[in-house]
């Protein structure tokens, strides 16, 4: 089992930055990618960004060149800075494990972000 536990939330005005973290304890060893998705609500869970154990990012459209992710595979934690924000930024953003040895998919809890004046 992999457990993951995202932070940094909260509540920002537009044009703000936040940068959410995630930290992955438990069976770790086999994650490849990690990701970060978001719920608005009334909407369904949409795919923000990932990145592979090597470093490869891959990003929606809607979030290009205002979200970074990065990767901490000594810490076991994976980031998400926020730039930008916009009030269609507004969800509740979800972690994401895959692990390739299992076939398996974990997710975390999931942290509100919110973005208004």
């Amino acid at each position: 089992q992999v457990q993951l536990v995202e932070s940094g939330g909260g509540l920002v005005q537009p044009g703000g930055s936040l940068r959410l973290s995630c930290v992955a304890s438990g069976s770790r060893f086999g994650i490849n990618v990690m990701s970060w998705h978001r719920q608005a609500p009334g909407k369904e869970r949409e795919f923000v960004a990932s990145i592979t154990g090597g470093g490869l990012t891959s990003y929606a459209d809607s979030v290009k060149g205002r979200f970074t992710i990065s990767r901490d595979n000594a810490k076991n934690t994976v980031f998400l800075q926020m730039n930008s924000l916009k009030p269609e930024d507004t969800a509740v953003y979800l972690c994401h494990a895959f692990r390739t040895d299992v076939s398996a998919h974990y997710w975390g809890q999931g942290i509100q972000v919110t973005v208004s004046s």
